[in-house]
């Protein structure tokens, strides 16, 4: 029974890790978007711009990124279910609250905003009128969104690295 209990409770770790560690991963992805990426996109000619992120969008579907972005989201919700059952342990509210920014500010914004410009932007021809004209919105909705994104996702990471500490504190 002890030795399932320590098992257990290596997995449970393992668990947390990985979602601070990706919740970490995610906003550094988001954050060199936000600081670089968008504004180098900015600078191309609408037509450059856009194919150059309709090519980003294609390949950003991709198995090791993905295992990271949907992987983190479903430990977060392992975790959040786990931080409920386990309320009166230290850290449950750090879990909680990591989880909770992650599955709603990451990853909810992510399917609820940017996908939506993204899908919007995969159909229009890039040397079109109507695409100059989807380009300079897109860039600017696409961006705060995304600005929004990495800080949830490193409030995450923060939030479920003080929750690894056992403490809480």
């Amino acid at each position: 029974m002890l030795q399932y209990l320590i098992t257990q409770q290596h997995y449970y770790l393992a668990l947390k890790l990985f979602s601070a560690l990706g919740c970490g991963l995610i906003a550094g992805v988001f954050f060199a978007f936000s600081t670089f990426v968008m504004n180098a996109l900015g600078r191309l000619q609408p037509a450059q711009g856009i194919t150059a992120m309709q090519s980003i969008n294609i390949t950003v579907i991709n198995p090791l990124f993905m295992a990271v972005f949907l992987g983190t989201a479903a430990a977060c919700i392992l975790l959040a279910i786990s931080s409920l059952l386990r309320w009166h342990q230290p850290g449950a509210v750090y879990l909680l609250l990591g989880s909770l920014l992650y599955l709603f500010g990451t990853f909810g914004v992510t399917i609820v905003f940017n996908v939506p410009l993204n899908e919007a932007l995969a159909r229009v021809e890039p040397d079109s009128s109507i695409g100059a004209s989807l380009w300079s919105s897109y860039l600017a909705n696409w961006t705060i969104w995304n600005h929004i994104r990495a800080a949830a996702a490193l409030a995450a990471a923060a939030s479920l690295t003080i929750a690894l500490s056992d403490r809480g504190a």
